[in-house]
């Protein structure tokens, strides 16, 4: 084999998705990373749920095209006219099977329902929610707003990405690692607290999904739709804008940045500082009147050009 073969064969083999790719360390505890084959588990327990029911699926669907594609392959070679087979009529028509293989599918069908169910349950359950965020998308930006802090701000694509896809040039990981998933304000969160999301639109349908949240939900133009998550790893998750809401709708990222409830604490203590209105200037001090001239007492009128009385 020649050089130039096996370079191709290694490149082949790095390129291959059965090998083990280390996770660039740009990207965060959940951003999808290159040649990944399977969902990514989340950092929520709605995440969590989600990935543990397509586990289970995904290996019941193994089992089932294993069977399948084997008694197929069984069929096809044992069971073939140059051996000598003859078709079985017996097995045409046949009320048992077709019992058996109906049941079969319907049960699986049934015990899938289960996990499924469970999961949806859990996912529109908000109850005991320890803080709310009302999240309205925009053409082509979303607003947040704190219930009941007095926070609010919009995020947008930020600057740096939005220069780049106006540049006209191909864009590479070495000019922005997060092309086009970056904002302006990002949405700051505590971990380990029940974050209750009211999702609504002021202009179009939109819909706020964040993978690792393990939900994805529609933003309706005069609704109020709801979600909720628990944020176990703090890290920074990225998502986008999953309703085609227009021209720009590539250009709608979302970044949630999870903190401890301390760091929460404080930088939630300093947008209220800043969003602030600006203390009234202290009142000036009243002038002091200005003093008076003292009165003198009323006397008789003096000559001061008169001599000085003497004793005669």
């Amino acid at each position: 084999m020649t050089s130039g073969r096996l370079k191709l064969l290694a490149a082949a083999l790095a390129a291959s998705p059965w090998v083990l790719h280390a996770q660039p360390a740009s990207t965060g505890p959940a951003d999808p990373h290159p040649w990944q084959l399977n969902l990514v588990r989340g950092v929520t327990p709605t995440a969590h749920a989600a990935y543990d029911a397509h586990m289970i699926v995904l290996w019941v669907c193994v089992v089932i095209g294993a069977l399948v594609f084997g008694a197929m392959a069984v069929a096809i070679f044992r069971f073939r006219k140059s051996k000598g087979a003859v078709p079985d009529t017996g097995f045409i028509h046949n009320t048992k099977l077709e019992i058996v293989w109906t049941a079969i599918p319907i049960l699986t069908l049934i015990g899938l329902a289960f996990p499924a169910t469970s999961g949806l349950l859990r996912m529109y359950d908000t109850r005991d929610s320890e803080m709310a965020v009302k999240v309205t998308g925009y053409q082509w930006m979303w607003k947040y707003e704190y219930a009941g802090e007095g926070v609010s701000f919009t995020s947008r694509l930020d600057r740096n990405s939005d220069a780049l896809r106006q540049s006209g040039r191909v864009i590479t990981a070495a000019d922005d690692p997060h092309y086009l998933l970056n904002v302006d304000n990002v949405l700051v969160l505590p971990v380990d607290t029940k974050v209750r999301f009211l999702l609504t639109a002021d202009d179009v349908i939109h819909s706020w999904w964040v993978p690792a949240l393990g939900f994805k939900q529609d933003a309706v133009p005069g609704f109020v739709n709801e979600a909720w998550a628990r944020i176990e790893t703090p890290g920074v998750y990225r998502g986008q804008c999953a309703e085609l809401c227009g021209k720009d709708h590539g250009f709608m990222p979302i970044v949630v940045k999870a903190v401890s409830k301390e760091e929460f604490a404080a930088w939630l203590a300093a947008q209220k500082a800043k969003n602030a209105p600006p203390a009234p200037p202290p009142a000036a001090a009243p002038e002091a009147a200005p003093a008076e001239a003292p009165v003198l007492p009323a006397t008789a009128s003096v000559d001061a050009t008169a001599a000085p009385a003497t004793a005669g």
